[in-house]
């Protein structure tokens, strides 16, 4: 079975929003505020929850109250910029899970505000959305969906809002120009609910941009529970985020997409004067700084000369150390960057137990279908040095065993 979340955003969708719903729907409060304690923002902020009504309809409200210290202009109206962020955030040692999905959010918002200003994602200075409360609403989501157990979410079409609204660079159109910079990321459906005020903030939109397997009806789900995280003001509907969660069951074939799409940065350059012995460093330097996949090919040059083309494959948020790396350890004068689209199977990481010991095995499912069994390498690797057994031997019983668990 797998454990899904639908969000249903009738008047819209904050950071503040998802994070009331997740511990509406169960999450303590005392484990998310021990686990935001490892960000180091300590005393920057304070966690509370309030039982609410919106229209006579209960929900619970999130308040991140940000504590001035003297320093009132710390890091709220200073902000901070995305790397900055993305360290805090790796330094925490929060769950796996969390962290992954935190880092995404963050890597869409920098993307979208550097768009709409015009700069690289790198160089974005988060006033709205970096100050504390964004960080606090965006990892406090993440570990409260992790803490669920949600393996996919799925959201509704959002509700366009209208008129205006002040922010650091004056009044802004609404869906503010980061959001629908954000919208067009992922073709959003979006419709009209009549409500003229800004529904969705860009820390609501990046939220699901990011984690969203699909956007419009909700997947064929059996629902287990319900939370409900309400927003700040009152409208004509109850101003709530409703965040439906059950399984998708065999029964019923999902409705979603059956595989998850993410962003690759590919770099790309080619040398003809580089010792053999400065590419094998260089391999080795650039999956230290977060490549996921590099490969060289061999080319003829100008002027007839042998050469290499180097190609990396990077998360966004590891693309400029990767990037540094090529710049530094290689003769090139120039990379080429470009970005695209992936589509991954959902995986799994299991550990079995084989006659040798325990080995980490990854699952690929296609939708709910499991179509890939992968032994770790190393994880092999190191069994068959420790016992003195062949590797092909340790992995043909990895496969044994993960077959004889998985393919009944």
């Amino acid at each position: 079975m797998v454990n899904v979340a639908y969000c249903d955003c009738p008047t819209g969708i904050a950071g503040d929003m998802v994070l009331g719903a997740v511990l509406d729907a169960g999450v303590p409060l005392a484990y998310l505020q021990a686990e935001l304690g490892k960000l180091g923002l300590g005393d920057e902020f304070a966690l509370e929850i309030e039982r609410v009504t919106r229209q006579g309809q209960a929900g619970t409200k999130a308040h991140v109250h940000l504590q001035d210290q003297g320093s009132h202009h710390h890091a709220h109206h200073h902000g901070r910029h995305w790397p900055e962020i993305v360290q805090l955030i790796q330094a925490a040692a929060l769950p796996p899970q969390a962290t992954a999905w935190s880092l995404r959010i963050f890597e869409r918002l920098a993307m979208a505000e550097g768009a709409v200003h015009g700069i690289p994602p790198e160089k974005v200075h988060f006033h709205e959305v970096g100050a504390v409360d964004a960080i606090v609403d965006i990892v406090g989501s993440c570990l409260g969906l992790d803490w669920l157990g949600i393996e996919a979410i799925y959201c509704s079409a959002l509700p366009s809002g209208g008129g205006t609204v002040r922010a650091a660079h004056g009044i802004l159109p609404v869906p503010v120009p980061a959001v629908l910079q954000l919208y067009q990321s992922r073709q959003v459906p979006i419709y009209d609910n009549g409500i003229q005020k800004e529904l969705v903030t860009p820390t609501g939109a990046a939220i699901v941009v990011a984690l969203a397997e699909a956007f419009g009806s909700p997947p064929a789900m059996e629902i287990r529970k319900i939370g409900l995280g309400a927003g700040r003001q009152d409208l004509a509907t109850p101003n709530l985020f409703r965040l439906w969660i059950g399984q998708l069951s065999p029964a019923l074939a999902p409705t979603g997409i059956p595989y998850q799409t993410d962003e690759i940065i590919e770099l790309q350059t080619q040398v003809d004067d580089l010792s053999p012995q400065a590419m094998g460093y260089t391999l080795d330097a650039l999956y230290q700084a977060g490549a996921v996949e590099v490969f060289t090919q061999a080319i003829m040059m100008k002027k007839n000369r042998p050469g290499l083309l180097i190609t990396v494959l990077s998360p966004l948020a590891t693309a400029l150390a990767c990037e540094e790396v090529l710049f530094r350890e290689t003769t090139t004068l120039g990379i080429r960057r470009q970005s695209q689209a992936r589509h991954i199977l959902r995986r799994e990481l299991v550990t079995i137990t084989t006659p040798y010991g325990p080995i980490q095995i990854k699952l690929g499912y296609w939708g709910l279908e499991l179509v890939t069994i992968q032994p770790e390498y190393e994880d092999c690797a190191q069994l068959a040095a420790t016992q003195q057994i062949p590797w092909r031997e340790v992995h043909r019983q990895a496969m044994a065993a993960a077959y004889a668990l998985y393919r009944d």
